[in-house]
């Protein structure tokens, strides 16, 4: 995969993206080009919150989504195919998916591969980019399975020695380039609802 871009090419300007979500507009605003985190345990709507978003996007910003779906459900997959279907966004969202019944090498690239589509688009296409990953957790989860078939020591809890370093290639990549950028949303489930937990709290790094 790709390296991150040079210093030198990064755009530095500040621009409130605008979901069309109200609430989250006024109380959370979220910055053109920059990394927002949706933190939370199972079932309280990360998911929902995105597909929202994508549907927005489409509409409001006449803009291109790229979907990556990591170690999630096939029916999850499915649910969402049909959802951006019926809302008629279909055409604007590029859709990776490595599931979670898919071997841990899959799992573990599914989000590189969709990032590597998100920059096609912000260099080659020059179009803004939002790149939603859903769920960030599970990228790791399949590094540290990944991990532990190569022989590797493990490190605290079990995770990856090189976790900090899996997560910087991935999230040093999505950024503004040329005057165009790369706006990601990331669900992150929390194991436990412990946000000690060296998988969430690696990524609160890079948020």
């Amino acid at each position: 995969h790709r390296e991150p871009p040079p210093f030198d090419q990064l755009e530095s300007k500040t621009q409130m993206f605008q979901t069309g979500i109200k609430v989250i507009d006024l109380l959370t605003p979220y910055v053109q080009g920059g990394k927002i985190g949706l933190f939370g345990g199972a079932g309280v709507g990360k998911t929902v919150l995105i597909q929202e978003m994508i549907a927005r996007v489409a509409k409001d910003h006449d803009g291109v989504s790229v979907f990556a779906g990591v170690g999630e459900r096939t029916r999850e997959g499915n649910d969402l195919i049909h959802e951006m279907d019926d809302a008629g966004v279909l055409d604007k969202t590029a859709l990776v998916f490595g599931q979670m019944d898919e071997p841990p090498g899959v799992r573990l690239r599914v989000a590189l591969s969709a990032l590597t589509m998100a920059e096609y688009f912000r260099d080659e296409q020059a179009q803004d980019v939002l790149l939603f990953i859903d769920n960030i957790f599970r990228f790791t989860q399949a590094g540290s399975e990944v991990s532990t078939l190569l022989g590797r020591m493990p490190s605290a809890v079990g995770y990856q020695p090189n976790l900090a370093d899996e997560m910087g290639l991935l999230q040093e990549r999505i950024t503004s380039t040329r005057g165009h950028s790369i706006t990601s949303l990331q669900a992150i489930y929390v194991p436990a609802d412990d946000y000690t937990d060296p998988a969430p709290a690696t990524t609160f790094a890079h948020l």
